[in-house]
């Protein structure tokens, strides 16, 4: 009985030193293809060297902890138990941050399983993917932050209306006893069209009289340079 259960959960994976480092190699290659990947589609101050290298570095750990599980049962449900302690508190800036985490444990999955061929042809796919559309940045939008007196709120109202139609769109009214506070919004193309065309909005704003201040604010999802 006990020879059943160590042949069951026993190793099974007997990898010569070639096979670890074959495996290795083409982990470290795939690394920095995802390395080339990510430099190629971020730019600015949203691009991080450290996290960049740390891909790399993620891919070939993976593969690493694919080559010591192996096939043994009782190891990959002893790595599933120790990494499940594990909390990551890194702040991801960008939504693509998480695909590309995901596809160097991907990568270190197949190239620790020896599965090169599906290494390399998926990676050739996400790269692809990803220098085709890891250039779309979200459009800025403008927020246009108005204080004056109470006195003035239709005039303010009408003025923003007149001059951007339906396409501003009024986020926040906050009114004190003898004060209020207009925020809204509209995108940074339209905001660049009417200020082309029109009279300078900063002007109009001021010739109502009694405004505290006219704040113009350019807001991003995205951080760039």
């Amino acid at each position: 009985m006990k020879q059943e259960l160590y042949e069951m959960f026993g190793s099974s994976n007997d990898l010569s030193v070639e096979v670890i480092l074959a495996r290795l190699s083409m982990a470290t290659m795939v690394g920095i293809f995802i390395f080339l990947s990510y430099r190629l589609s971020h730019d600015g101050s949203i691009y991080s060297k450290k996290f960049n290298v740390s891909l790399v570095a993620l891919t070939i750990i993976t593969t690493t902890v694919m080559i010591v599980i192996g096939n043994n049962l009782a190891m990959s449900l002893g790595m599933v138990g120790a990494l499940s302690i594990v909390r990551f508190r890194t702040a991801i800036k960008d939504s693509r941050d998480t695909i590309y985490i995901f596809w160097t444990i991907v990568a270190g999955i197949c190239c620790g399983a020896g599965d090169y061929l599906v290494a390399a042809i998926g990676s050739g796919f996400i790269f692809a993917v990803l220098l085709l559309f890891g250039r779309i940045r979200n459009d800025s939008r403008i927020l246009l932050i108005i204080r004056t007196a109470r006195m003035n709120e239709s005039q303010v109202e009408a003025l923003i209306f007149q001059r951007f139609s339906r396409k501003a769109t009024l986020r926040v009214k906050n009114t004190t006893e003898t004060g209020i506070e207009f925020i809204y919004e509209l995108s940074k193309k339209t905001f660049e069209k009417k200020r082309k065309t029109d009279k300078n909005i900063t002007d109009e704003i001021y010739a109502i009289g009694n405004i505290e201040y006219f704040n113009i604010v350019t807001q991003n999802d995205d951080i760039s340079s």
